[in-house]
């Protein structure tokens, strides 16, 4: 039971607080509601009457036609989103073929020395080593 008063008194205390501050009385809405005031400066710009509201809705529905200004805008992001995409996979096939290339580097390499190895194992003294005993063609 003791924990219940032990939350129950800072709340109530910091609602108190809270009730006596001189900002709780600005942040309240004025009571004057039966004159609208008309917006301001950029406000006046975001809100419109609701007339005005209900027609630039009729007009653009669904199926309202777009603005070639619209049209060329959208497309230009379109070309954009293409464009990128293409950059994308272009970097993307780039790097797969300077790795490919590594790797098939690499594998000549190791081929390379691990025949080295086999003919220096192999070499019997008998002959010139494979490099100068090539037949010319």
């Amino acid at each position: 039971m003791s924990w219940t008063y032990a939350t129950l008194l800072p709340l109530l205390t910091v609602l108190l607080a809270l009730s006596l501050s001189p900002e709780a009385d600005s942040a309240a809405v004025p009571s004057n509601t039966g004159s609208a005031k008309e917006p301001q400066g950029p406000l006046k710009r975001i809100f419109m009457k609701e007339a005005d509201a209900s027609n630039f809705f009729r007009r653009r529905s669904r199926r309202g036609v777009k603005s070639q200004d619209e049209i060329n805008a959208e497309q230009r992001l379109v070309l954009a989103a293409d464009e990128r995409k293409r950059e994308f996979h272009e970097e993307k096939r780039n790097e797969f073929e300077s790795y490919a290339e590594e790797e098939h580097d690499e594998q000549n390499e190791r081929t390379r020395e691990s025949t080295e190895q086999w003919r220096e194992f192999h070499y019997d003294g008998m002959h010139p080593p494979h490099e100068y005993n090539r037949h010319s063609i």
